[in-house]
């Protein structure tokens, strides 16, 4: 069986450069292995840099690997040719499939390149004194480790997301992704070397050395440094964490094998778009029409584009005004933040008719209220978490990273809850769907000016307590750091919850009065 499965392996991979996409997948082969010969150039090159370096480079690289190898699956919804619920008719030993699949795993263009450039790392291991043995059993369980994150992000993809993945699926899983990783790559590339590790990315490396993710690879560097205690713990890490990825899969393979998932998934949503995606009940509806509307509908997308171009336009009558350079740009991250916040404070009057959708079908308050600040939040957090990195790497001062998100935390939720009420208590006439979205209708009354204002004034009320401890950071130093960060956050989340509470309960108290204002502007 295991032969079998070997063969039918090859053959797939072979198979794969026939047909109408064959050239393109040759192509796709041709710049893996460059890619590959590349990198086993490079590690080959770091032999002659100084140990800690190789060590630091190399452990954050496995690092990055194994998290790639894990995601990849979830992010590109590809199907799995070794999915274990393949097997399932030919009556094969559930108890075998699970090493039988491992070891078919291997046989694909990302496992060798993966084993090509660990033999890499582990000449370069031993060239520097690594004992040979070791070397190469770290090498081993670091290949099978990584190869066994990927086999478990395609059991969990095919658990829990629907085998024809949607866009907007895809778009809710890579927002996390992006929101991590960019601002994390951000700072690690503004770092200055100099010859020698920094001393925050020392302290990263240790970490992530003694972690799951890379502790094979480190210890191939504790044993060529000679450092018997270090490597006896990264070594029963490095095992332990094996057999634990060993033991999950097993039972992964087993859930597959023997369970029967419901099968509305892919044929009863399919065609949805958002709202196929999120939890089918009022908050999800209320979401996906929102996202609807906000993607499509130029009114919204203009609001949208405007928000980023103003906050950057706001750092030059700043310098021109003698605002030193460093100071002038931390405002636009703040100043975005509360625009996005401020922008739903008007989106019954946007609605215009639809809005008896939510009237006539009950919705309670609460979930239409946080339902339609979620196309705001999928926007505004990824733009947010890019602007706070550019911003950083630009004057250099990592060292504001928790209490600048602290201050976009709370002015961005503040603003929302601030919106959740002032939608419903001082909704004012906009221009109607279809219409230019710079067409503004005459007012009867100023009381639309009511709501505009009040979450701006409301928001910055709110954001006081954490702007002053964002300035004692600056002016005193980074040991306020923590507090500032958390104060935003907590701040922020109370207010938007209870902004969505108060809006939600006057929503539910004033359906008619809302009917009759969109039937009438």
């Amino acid at each position: 069986m295991v032969a079998h499965v070997l063969r039918l392996r090859l053959a797939l991979l072979v198979g794969a450069t026939r047909g109408e996409h064959g050239v393109r997948r040759v192509l796709a082969l041709l710049a893996s292995i460059a890619i590959t010969v590349a990198v086993c150039i490079a590690i080959i090159g770091l032999g002659s840099a100084p140990l800690p370096t190789a060590h630091t480079v190399l452990v954050l690289g496995a690092a990055a690997t194994f998290l790639a190898f894990f995601l990849a699956p979830m992010l590109t919804g590809s199907p799995d040719q070794l999915d274990p619920r393949r097997f399932a008719p030919f009556a094969v030993d559930v108890r075998q499939l699970p090493w039988i699949l491992a070891l078919a795993s291997l046989i694909s263009v990302p496992s060798l390149a993966l084993i090509a450039v660990t033999t890499c790392l582990v000449f370069v291991a031993i060239s520097a004194g690594a004992p040979t043995a070791l070397a190469v059993l770290a090498g081993v369980v670091g290949v099978l480790s990584t190869a066994l994150a990927a086999r478990i992000g395609m059991a969990i993809s095919a658990i829990l997301l629907p085998e024809r993945r949607s866009r907007e699926l895809t778009v809710l899983i890579t927002i996390p992704v992006l929101v991590i990783a960019f601002p994390v790559a951000a700072y690690f590339a503004s770092l200055r070397w100099d010859g020698n590790v920094p001393g925050a990315v020392d302290v990263a490396t240790n970490v992530v050395g003694f972690s799951p993710l890379a502790a094979p690879h480190a210890l191939l560097f504790h044993l060529a440094a000679g450092e018997q205690r270090e490597a006896l713990a990264s070594g029963s890490i490095a095992l332990a964490s094996f057999l634990a990825l060993l033991g999950l899969w097993a039972y992964l393979v087993h859930r597959l094998s023997t369970v029967t998932e419901r099968p509305y998934a892919t044929r009863e949503r399919s065609g949805l778009g958002w709202f196929g995606t999120l939890p089918a009940n009022a908050f999800g509806a209320v979401a996906a029409r929102s996202l609807v509307y906000w993607l499509r509908d130029r009114r919204y997308i203009v609001n949208l584009l405007v928000v980023p171009i103003a906050g950057v336009l706001t750092v030059f009558p700043l310098i021109v005004a003698g605002v030193p350079v460093w100071i002038a740009a931390l405002v636009p991250v703040p100043l975005m933040a509360l625009f996005f916040g401020w922008l739903p404070h008007n989106d019954v009057a946007y609605d215009s008719t639809a809005l008896w959708i939510h009237i006539a079908s009950g919705v309670r308050g609460l979930p239409d209220r946080l339902g339609r600040l979620v196309p705001v939040l999928l926007v505004s957090i990824p733009l947010l978490a890019i602007a706070v990195s550019v911003t950083l790497a630009f004057i250099a001062q990592w060292s504001l990273l928790l209490p600048l998100i602290g201050v976009a935390a709370v002015l961005l939720l503040s603003a929302l809850g601030m919106s959740s009420i002032a939608s419903v208590v001082f909704p004012y006439a906009v221009s109607r769907p279809g219409d230019s979205p710079f067409q503004q209708p005459q007012r009867s009354s100023s009381h639309g000016s009511f709501g505009a204002a009040g979450t701006f004034i409301g928001a910055l009320l709110f954001s006081a307590p954490t702007m002053w401890q964002f300035g004692l950071t600056i002016v005193e130093g980074d040991q306020h750091a923590p507090a500032t960060f958390w104060l935003g956050v907590i701040t922020g989340v109370l207010v938007l919850f209870g902004g969505a509470a108060i809006g939600g309960a006057i929503f539910e108290r004033s359906g008619e009065r809302l009917m009759e204002f969109v039937e009438t502007t």
